[in-house]
Parts: structure tokens; sequence; C-alpha cells
């Protein structure tokens, strides 16, 4: 009984996570951005900080009318939100924040079964832009596929290295077979790891799927209401995800530098924390790719990139060992 009542706590703080998190960066991004671009209404709606603006745009989405246009396959249109949104929460329950029982439930296979779910959460952008009965829905719904295709590929290669370091695919065994001497040796497979993460979330400068400047908002140009808003949600949950699963992989987890782990959880936050604030940086920072410019990147630089990394992770083992 103890037992099971453990395991409900833990994926009841997973669940508790899954809502907050996301929440919180979605209303980081409206600050940071606004201090970046001089915005003021995200700065000052509601008095202090603009606490508000969050409470606006969550009234704002549940007072929309939920529309379905009467071409679209109601059924594949209606599921695709939630398609994009779940997947982010089963992998939650996978990642380590700290030593022991702090995960939702301890996966073998970590690696593979992150890796394998967040690829199904883009297949909700593809439903969705199918079902639309839109043809620039669409066509934003052919450039994910596109972009899930060349970023999959690098992504995976960037997380076998770490996997080959450690010399296991659990997420927690990865985690207590960490030195900080990994950080220069693995920093090439972080970044092509990270960057490729932000290409499969659709999120800027690789956010062609939903260019609206070109294709008014890709596959999600029909959506309204909740329905909109939950994608948007799975957009932050999967920031959160990405921004964990690099802190697990390639910095440390709950470890803290220099042998400081006192804190345990509260590192594995702060690290996510700062990686999420990054994501936000260069939504600021850098213009949408072209298309071919975000193909290019992914075949000619990543992959190559990627593959290096391993060939150097098999040769430090040999040596090491």
């Amino acid at each position: 009984m103890s037992d099971t009542l453990d395991v409900v706590l833990r994926l009841l703080a997973v669940f508790v996570v899954f809502l907050v998190l996301p929440l919180v960066i979605g209303q980081t991004e409206h600050k940071v951005m606004a201090h970046m671009q001089g915005r003021l209404g995200p700065m000052y709606a509601g008095g202090f900080h603009g606490w508000a603006q969050l409470v606006a745009d969550g009234v704002k989405f549940a007072q929309k009318e939920d529309i379905v246009p009467a071409g679209a396959d109601r059924r594949i249109f209606q599921l695709a939100p939630a398609v994009a949104l779940l997947p982010y929460l089963l992998v939650l329950v996978a990642i380590p924040v700290g030593p022991g029982n702090a995960v939702g439930q301890v996966v073998d296979a970590g690696i593979f079964f992150v890796l394998a779910v967040m690829g199904v959460g883009v297949l909700g952008s593809l439903m969705a832009g199918w079902a639309s009965a839109n043809k620039f829905s669409l066509l934003g719904g052919l450039r994910t596929a596109a972009q899930l295709m060349a970023y999959e590929l690098p992504m995976l290669l960037a997380a076998a290295s770490v996997a080959m370091a450690a010399g296991t695919v659990s997420l927690p065994g990865i985690v207590d077979a960490f030195h900080w001497w990994w950080v220069p040796w693995q920093i090439v497979g972080a970044v092509v790891f990270f960057v490729a993460g932000l290409a499969e979330l659709q999120r800027p400068p690789f956010d062609m799927p939903v260019a609206d400047s070109e294709i008014i908002f890709g596959a999600y140009t029909e959506y309204t209401g909740l329905r909109f808003a939950l994608f948007l949600l799975s957009e932050y949950a999967g920031i959160v995800v990405l921004c964990g699963l690099t802190t697990v992989l390639f910095l440390g987890g709950w470890h803290g530098p220099f042998g400081a782990d006192g804190l345990g959880w509260l590192w594995t936050l702060l690290k996510t924390a700062v990686l999420a604030f990054v994501v936000i940086w260069l939504r600021v920072t850098y213009p949408r790719l072209r298309e071919d410019q975000l193909q290019k990147l992914a075949w000619t630089a990543l992959i190559p990139l990627a593959l290096a990394q391993i060939a150097l992770t098999g040769v430090v083992k040999v040596v090491t060992q």
C-alpha cells in the first residue's frame, strides 16, 4: 500500500509541474521579450510587473468560440491538440530531478523512451495541418514533417554520444555517471542536441512551419479558443522537457559545480530555468531561417558534428579504459 501511495504522489507531483512550469515559462517569455523589445503592455498590465497578462490571456482563450471548419476531418481536428500536448507529460514522468525517488517513474531505457515519445508530439501538428481543410495549414504540416525528419537524426546521435560515455541508457544512471570534465568533452553534443530540440519544437529561429508572414500560422491557422491554447501550452511544455533533458544528459542534473550537491533537485530546476531563458533569448535575437537554410544546417552541419562527437566519445572511452 505504501509503495502504491508513493507512486501516486510522485505522479501527482509530475502532473502539478506539468501544469505550472509551462505557464511560468510562458509568463517569463512575455516579460523577457517585453524588456528586450520595449513592449509596454506585458510589463505593466495589472500593476506589479504585469502579473495580470497571463490571466488576461487565459480569459481571452476561454471566451473565444470553438470553431471547427465545415470541410475539416472533425475527429482528427479535435484530437490533434491532445496528441501534441500529452507526450510531454509522459516524458516528464521519466525525467529525474533529484537523487533517489525524485522521478515520476524510473524507465530502464530512459533515452529511448523520451526521444520516441517526443517524436509522437510532432504528429499533433501533422494531424492539425492535414485535418484543417486549409492549404496553408497543410503546407505548415508538410514543413513540420520535413523538419522532423531533418532534426530527429542529429538529436538521436547527440544523445547516443552521452549514453556511450556513461555506459547506460538510463537517465538516472547517466546523471550518476556524470563528471564535470565531461562538459568540455561533450559540449558539441550538447549544442547539437539543444539546437535540434529547438527545431523539433518549431521555436524561432526554426519556426518555418508557423511562418505567419507566409502561411498565416501554419497547421494551427484554423484553431481557436482553448484548442489553440493547448497548442501553445504544448510548445512551452516542450521547452520544459527539452531544457530538462539537456540538463540531465549534459549538465549533470542535480549535481552542483565543484561537488556542491547539497541543493539536490534545486540544481536541476536552476539549470533548466537558465536554458529556458536561452530559448527565449534566441527567439528575440535571431531572424527566422529560410527552408533551405534550415535543411542545410541539419544535414551539412549538425549531423556531421554529432557523428564526430560519437567518434570522439569512442576514442576517449578506449583511452580511459
